[in-house]
């Protein structure tokens, strides 16, 4: 019996040897491929990039950051703690993608514009991270003092594993400290990145002021503060009383919020139906607001910059017919004292911080209702209970109203009989060879001009992005003035653009040739043609749970997966009704991973359907139009379900010059005919007296019916049409 004690202890003892054995070697496997991984990414370097090797060219458009990482560096003991580096994010104090030029100060310290990027500046190493959109224009723009990390390929860094491989493993936050300022990421993010670094003994150092502030002393663009000007109910669909009581009172009471806080510029545009110009392209003007329960109603606050001028000055725009104070039925400082119905205070931006502190450390405030995207330098003071989640006015502004619905189907009409227009003089102009030539810039001026000859046109919603030949390759590609090249018929032309209306806002994308496209061209084209009306024919149940855009991505790739081809951006991202022509919380993209603010697919819900293909050092194909989720009637009735689908809104023909027709699908071609008859129907008559226009709207909606003698008619009738625009016959 001893024995067989003493044998049991025996055999125990050398299994947990065993398992102690085995514990150490797989720490030692993970400690040594962990210190491999650190050693790797410690040692990128710029020289990496292909433009940084010796004898590369230097790009025009690259930007000398030398000094302004020198000046910058200098600071880095200036908050009265020794910190190692800075992060410096792209987006503003509202997380805004497009920033006014004011805050653009990743921008200006990397010397890349492009909308999505983040950069780290350590003492002696500098690095940017930007998403697959802008790779070439990063590379084209970073000098040789940055590495490019490009967020979607495998082996990429993320921020805190670079941070740590460059700082070092230490028992110590001693000297171990990362600058960020809490006003410019969410909290969401900033806890993560938080947590991170604290897990390898390194501080995130919330900075007092921002650095880059600092430095940025010369050249800056001022502070934006532009006029307010009412955006009428004939326009909105609803008027701002009505949405605070319907919308977001009734949401407070669901949740049990006793304040709503909203930082979202185009929320706070949408709920009060107000517009400014503070951010190029985007009708918002700086402000917070924060709604709070007191005794059965609310009291609604909202924060302006130079609030005394903005209440009383005259309105600018003709269709505006109310001084602010008037229409917010507040005082001209901003009071509701002695106001009769609902009234809205306003105060001063610089307040807002002291304002939220005062309001939710209030007995009777129990729970805080704040966005997904608010700042850390909000969410940190917040001591109650948080409920984060879309505010009731993110959800709503998603969902368009009758009025807004119909204003961006009037909307998308005029903007196509701009762009329709213009395309045929530009067509005109680069066949016939006239002088001036057509370049990129002359035809993204005209095209900008056509548009705001249009009734309640205000501008464009975007820079618009004219790229031929090999520019095209470049996702993003906006001309400069050192990049701007001549229009001509050997390659392909990607124009995509949009307009704001008072009615609606507007993104549209076509792929032109105006010569004998390749072979490859054309099968890129059209493989991404197929993939575009294979999402605007899709028809989807709509669940308690979803589909997600994400979950339908897959279906405008197809075609192009099946020949090994693919696209680094999302297929549909969400479009305002005059407001961010890229709105949340909604988008159709496999290109992100999913985020807590996504939500499932509904009705009058507005996206692009954008898929592309871009050749590096060749050419670049986009074909875009926004649609809308609407009801489907269905053949058979399951279960009471509902079925969803999209009303396409833009209604600009394909380019039939590029299609092959021969890898449709006769139910592709079906569809095609269908929207080309739409498209002639509803644009023909609104070009008046305009034969150039008519005949190259004509020639481009033609129905399609394959046989073997198609393809040579359809390019036959482009010949003949082609012949008239030139000599300005109809």
């Amino acid at each position: 019996m001893l024995m067989m004690i003493i044998l049991s202890m025996i055999i125990s003892l050398e299994n947990q040897l065993e398992n102690r054995n085995k514990t150490l070697s797989a720490e030692f496997v993970n400690n040594h491929d962990r210190f491999k991984r650190q050693t790797s990414i410690k040692s990128m370097s710029p020289d990496d990039r292909p433009s940084c090797k010796p004898g590369a060219q230097v790009p025009l458009v690259r930007v000398d950051s030398s000094q302004r990482l020198y000046d910058l560096r200098q600071e880095f003991n200036s908050n009265g703690v020794n910190l190692q580096g800075v992060i410096i994010p792209s987006e503003d104090a509202h997380q805004s993608e497009f920033p006014a030029e004011y805050d653009k100060r990743r921008a200006y310290i990397s010397g890349f514009d492009g909308s999505h990027g983040l950069a780290i500046v350590l003492k002696d190493k500098a690095a940017l991270w930007t998403d697959g959109r802008y790779y070439t224009q990063a590379e084209n723009q970073l000098d040789c003092n940055w590495i490019l990390m490009k967020q979607d390929e495998p082996n990429t860094p993320t921020y805190e594993e670079w941070i740590l491989a460059n700082l070092g493993t230490s028992s110590s936050m001693s000297n171990r400290n990362i600058g960020l300022n809490p006003l410019f990421i969410t909290s969401s993010a900033w806890i993560t990145m938080d947590r991170n670094l604290k897990a390898e003994n390194i501080n995130l150092y919330q900075m007092n002021k921002d650095l880059v502030d600092t430095i940025w002393q010369f050249g800056r663009p001022g502070r934006p503060s532009s006029k307010i000007h009412v955006l009428e109910d004939k326009f909105s669909g609803k008027n701002w009383q009505q949405k605070v009581t319907e919308d977001v009172y009734k949401a407070m009471m669901d949740h049990k919020a006793d304040v709503l806080i909203i930082t979202q510029l185009d929320e706070i545009a949408w709920l009060f139906n107000l517009r400014g110009s503070d951010v190029e392209y985007n009708p918002f003007f700086m402000s917070y607001a924060i709604l709070e329960t007191q005794d059965g109603s609310l009291r609604i606050r909202l924060f302006l910059w130079d609030k005394l001028r903005k209440l009383t000055e005259q309105p600018s725009d003709p269709e505006s017919m109310s001084k602010l104070n008037v229409f917010l039925n507040t005082g001209v400082s901003g009071s509701c004292t002695d106001r009769i119905g609902m009234c809205v205070e306003v105060e001063d931006y610089s307040t807002f911080i002291n304002a939220v502190i005062a309001t939710v450390n209030k007995r009777d405030v129990k729970k805080v209702w704040i966005p997904f995207q608010c700042n850390y330098a909000i969410y940190k003071v917040i001591t109650k209970e948080i409920y984060q989640g879309n505010t009731p006015a993110a959800l709503k502004k998603f969902q368009k109203n009758p009025t807004e619905q119909q204003g961006l189907r009037n909307a998308h009409k005029r903007d196509a009989v701009a762009l329709i227009t213009f395309a045929a003089r530009l067509e005109n102009q680069v066949k016939s060879g006239q002088f001036p030539v057509a370049t990129e810039l002359s035809a993204a001026n005209q095209l900008d001009s056509f548009r705001g000859r249009e009734i309640y046109n205000r501008g464009t919603s975007f820079p618009t992005l004219s790229a031929y030949g090999t520019n095209a390759a470049i996702i993003h590609y906006m001309p400069s003035l050192s990049t701007n090249v001549e229009i001509k018929t050997d390659n392909m032309y990607l124009l995509d653009s949009g307009g704001q209306y008072l009615d609606g806002t507007t993104d549209v994308t076509r792929t032109f040739h105006y010569g004998v496209p390749t072979n490859r061209q054309k099968e890129c084209y059209t493989r991404v043609l197929m993939g575009h009306i294979d999402l605007a024919r899709f028809i989807f149940y709509k669940g308690s749970y979803g589909p997600y855009g994400r979950e339908i991505d897959a279906i405008a790739r197809r075609p192009l997966w099946e020949v090994g081809l693919d696209y680094r951006h999302g297929t549909g991202h969400g479009v305002g009704a005059y407001l961010s022509v890229h709105e949340g919380p909604g988008r159709i993209s496999l290109a992100h991973p999913r985020v807590d603010k996504d939500i499932p697919l509904d009705e009058f819900q507005v996206f692009s359907d954008e898929p592309g293909y871009y050749e590096t050092n060749g050419f670049g194909v986009r074909i875009e139009n926004m649609v809308m989720v609407v009801k489907k009637r269905t053949k058979y009735q399951f279960m009471d379900s509902v079925f969803l689908g999209f009303e396409t809104l833009t209604l600009v023909p394909y380019e039939p010059t590029l299609i092959d027709f021969s890898l449709m699908s006769p139910a592709q071609i079906d569809w095609m005919n269908i929207y080309h008859n739409k498209v002639q129907r509803e644009i023909g008559p609104l070009i008046v007296n305009d034969t150039l226009a008519t005949a190259w709207l004509r020639a481009r909606t033609v129905p399609v019916n394959i046989n073997k003698g198609d393809n040579l008619k359809i390019n036959f009738i482009l010949l003949i049409s082609s012949v008239c625009l030139i000599l300005g016959m109809s």
